[in-house]
């Protein structure tokens, strides 16, 4: 029977693998990778300090899944708030922090940040192609302080395929309800040391929901990669040379405008006649050199790389002929009935001789730019007759973000949106950059049955900001902080071991705050154990985060108030706890099915140490003991499967708890100088359990066949009132395919 691979050290340096389905293992192509420990269901014991997730290719092909949010709910300790069903604009958070945009947690691929500009705008409204990762890394805890700028919470890792050895390639083809289409393709060699791979992807749907006068609301994305190696076997150390270039485009009928409450129940999938010019067209393109050097006891790999996207989102803003925000009009829409209307197509903007109530479409045109060269070396000696095993980095990183933003009127009539030409105005128009060294040191030693990693962190970043329309206002500054970290593995016995960490977070302000935004700080903790014994493994870790200054920024996906995008909120002192386990557990049925059986929980609570009054609108007026927004209190992921020599099938039930979508409560400044309206004061989204089926069946030499179906009992919650009103989670959809490996 195959063996499902569980975890990876903590210790790796990110250099990719690649799992083959034929083999049903993991297949390490080059001494690059030959550091990374992978564990099976019959090795032994990890005894890496601090908590590491990986997901094979072989895991991921089970539910065939393109939506990283479906992917991480297998992983303890990561929180979601979804958006548009098929997960395009991803919102993740771990260990409870404010999952808008993944602005929170670092992101790379291939061990590259790969965000369109990490430090000066870290929302990560660009995300890599899940399809084509063999695998998946989740690091938590002490090990941030590998990963940065963002290390409050922890690194997710996209890893791309290897260049095979011998020749390798496979086809993937997949047609669906809602107009569901994927093809996906590769080949790969290597011939007298030089390698090469392509692989493409094309993703496409027309979407679930309703739009008012008809059309989309799907997209297409594409994603191409090709990988050029050469290898060098040398005698005292192997060598390899890397070129990857990879290419991606989407262009998705995707909007910020949700529904009222009311219109929900009647019919969640609709989509409002204001939404109809909406559209995100986007393209990213990246290059990267890579150089390794290793030998038995040194890895060194140097990463030189350059990211380039660009996006235009076209999307509703607000009306014109009033103040109010489109929060507010869709949580009150009975209150502003002819603004209600205009949105929805009830009523013509021009309307019994009244001013215009036009809608204003908002086009947010961005170029991102991020690049730099990145140096990574582990190495090992004894040392007084202990063993270290010393790991150190360095990262001269430059990122910028170039905001050339305008707004359209549109004219709602009989239903329809049309533009009103002429209408064109600038809006938003400034460039943020970063400059950025960032350097670590961890060793790690054991003496006996305990292994400590002791490491330390620096980031200096020097940053600018100016608005190309205000040329006088513009400001650099610059910030430097160091973040230590200490971590233990004891290991008890054979197949039982306890792990503790502690170690400084850190979140940088953007370069367009002023001093009196703060950044964020915390200190976090966490204890637990891991129990191996065969085809049974067990992990449960506690967390403590401290923060000292908790921070967050308002964007148009979080905030309705114009006047505050991009401005960034401090709260002080916050605590966030709670437990994550994990177990799995395979189960001989007979000589040929197995019963794979995993069960994955996250306990997490929240409260705010302070009393604030706020302008952020998710916090507003906060009292000691309020907790944070759009955290689950609990969540669950049970996956149960039946495993023969050619069939499978897996049943995967996901259960996440009510959050709350604000955290406290509206307020007014004693001279009515300031208005804060918590607009979802007292509002939370609902529970939901959802099922997602899947099978396959090999044909032997002529591949295989598969299908699922995401939401088996078609379960319709709401899941956000952001961004602008109640949204849905996905339908019941299903889809067939067929996929051909040689």
């Amino acid at each position: 029977m195959k063996k499902t691979i569980l975890a990876l050290s903590v210790a790796t340096l990110l250099n990719p693998l690649n799992v083959t389905a034929d083999e049903k293992e993991v297949q390490v192509q080059s001494k690059a990778v030959e550091h990374m420990q992978i564990i099976s269901h019959s090795d032994k014991l990890r005894t890496e300090s601090g908590s590491a997730t990986l997901l094979t290719e072989l895991e991921l092909e089970k539910h065939e899944y393109d939506d990283i949010h479906r992917i991480l709910a297998s992983v303890p300790g990561v929180n979601i708030r979804e958006e548009d069903g098929f997960g395009l604009r991803p919102n993740i958070g771990f260990r409870g922090v404010n999952p808008e945009r993944s602005k929170k947690i670092t992101i790379l691929e291939d061990g590259i940040l790969i965000g369109p500009a990490p430090y000066s705008a870290p929302a990560a409204y660009y995300f890599p192609v899940t399809t084509r990762m063999s695998a998946v890394e989740v690091f938590k805890g002490p090990a941030a302080i590998k990963y940065g700028p963002q290390t409050v919470a922890g690194t997710l890792n996209l890893v791309t395929r290897q260049v095979p050895i011998d020749s390798e390639g496979a086809i993937d083809l997949s047609l669906g309800s809602e107009g569901y289409a994927k093809a996906h393709a590769y080949f790969g060699e290597t011939h007298d040391d030089i390698g090469v791979l392509v692989e493409a992807v094309h993703l496409e749907a027309d979407g679930f929901k309703e739009l008012d006068g008809g059309g989309d609301t799907g997209f297409e994305k594409n994603d191409i990669l090709a990988k050029f190696n050469y290898l060098i076997d040398g005698d005292k150390f192997d060598q390899k040379f890397e070129l990857k270039l990879s290419y991606a485009d989407e262009l998705s009928d995707e909007t910020y405008l949700g529904l009222t409450d009311t219109d929900f129940k009647e019919n969640p999938y609709r989509r409002y006649a204001a939404s109809q010019p909406a559209q995100m067209d986007t393209e990213h393109k990246q290059v990267m050199f890579t150089h390794n050097l290793s030998s038995d006891d040194i890895n060194i790999t140097t990463r030189i790389y350059r990211n380039e996207y660009q996006r235009a989102w076209r999307k509703l803003n607000g009306l014109t002929n009033t103040d109010l925000s489109i929060s507010e009009i869709l949580d009150a829409p009975e209150e502003h009935q002819r603004q209600y209307q205009v949105i929805s197509g009830g009523q013509n903007s021009i309307f019994n001789g009244e001013t215009p109530t036009h809608l204003i479409m908002g086009t947010n045109d961005r170029s991102y730019f991020s690049q730099g060269i990145q140096f990574n070396a582990d190495f090992g000696f004894n040392l007084f007759n202990l063993e270290h095993d010393i790991s150190v980095g360095v990262r001269v990183h430059e990122d910028e973000i170039n905001r050339n933003h305008f707004e359209e009127n549109y004219e709602m009539q009989d239903g329809f949106a049309k533009l009103v030409e002429g209408s064109a105005k600038d809006a938003a128009q400034n460039i943020e950059s970063t400059k950025a060294v960032s350097i670590y040191l961890e060793d790690s030693v054991t003496i006996n049955n305990l292994t400590v990693s002791a490491g330390l962190r620096g980031e200096y970043m020097d940053m600018h900001y100016n608005d190309k329309v205000d040329t006088t206002n513009w400001q650099d500054k610059t910030t430097r902080i160091l973040l230590p970290g200490l971590s233990g593995f004891y290991k008890l016995s054979e197949n039982s071991g306890l792990l503790a960490g502690i170690y400084q977070g850190f979140s940088p302000t953007s370069p367009q705050q002023k001093s009196e935004i703060k950044v964020e700080k915390s200190i976090n903790y966490e204890f637990g154990g891991r129990y191996n014994n065969d085809d049974f493994q067990a992990e449960v870790v506690s967390f403590f985060n401290n923060y000292s200054n908790l921070k967050a920024s308002c964007s148009q996906s979080s905030c309705s108030d114009a006047n505050d995008l991009d401005t960034e909120f401090n709260a002080g002192e916050v605590h966030v706890y709670g437990l994550e386990a994990q177990f799995r557990q395979s189960y001989s049925l007979n000589s040929q099915i197995d019963m794979p059986v995993s069960l994955v929980y996250t306990y997490t609570e929240s409260e705010f140490k302070e009393e604030i009054y706020s302008e952020f609108e998710q916090w507003g007026h906060v009292k000691p003991g309020d907790e944070l927004p759009y955290l689950a209190n609990n969540q669950a992921t049970l996956n149960l499967g039946l495993d023969a020599n050619n069939w499978q099938v897996n049943l995967s039930i996901k259960y996440v708890g009510a959050m709350t979508e604000a955290s406290g409560t509206s307020w007014a400044s004693d001279d009515k100088t300031t208005y804060v309206n918590v607009i979802h004061e007292g509002q939370s989204t609902d529970n939901s359990i959802i099922l997602d089926f899947s099978a396959s069946y090999e044909l032997g030499d002529y591949g295989k066949v598969y299908g699922k179906i995401d939401n088996l009992t078609d379960e319709v919650k709401v899941v956000s009132r952001i961004p602008y009103g109640a949204r849905p989670g996905k339908p019941r959809l299903f889809s067939v395919g067929y996929k051909y490996q040689f």
